[in-house]
């Protein structure tokens, strides 16, 4: 089994796709059949199983579709390994982000994104 710490993107997203192949034909599915169920192209079924390539939101549709986003649940949860860093979490839960500073510039000749 591949271990994902050491793998890279490609690998990690060859492994899932996999993984949902082998649960597809486990569940004795075609891919047509899981297609219609998640409501997607057949097409789209063949290119994630085959290409590794597909968007999050398809992804999700498939997990549903053949009974495993439960098993997500708890995906990234955060496991507090100390109380500190459990106050901590607690702390920065309800707040956002910093204001990133805009760049000023006063001439009037130089452009900024």
């Amino acid at each position: 089994m591949l271990d994902f710490g050491l793998a890279t993107e490609a690998e990690v997203r060859g492994q899932l796709c996999q993984r949902l192949r082998t649960i597809r034909l486990s569940q004795g599915l075609s891919q047509a059949t899981l297609a219609e169920m998640a409501g997607l192209s057949v097409s789209t079924v063949k290119l994630i199983e085959s290409k590794q390539q597909c968007t999050l939101e398809n992804f999700v549709r498939l997990l549903i579709a053949l009974g495993l986003v439960v098993e997500m649940q708890d995906l990234f949860v955060l496991k507090p390994k100390s109380i500190a860093m459990l106050e901590r979490a607690q702390q920065f839960s309800a707040q956002r982000a910093p204001r990133q500073k805009r760049i000023t510039t006063k001439n009037p000749l130089v452009r900024l994104p």
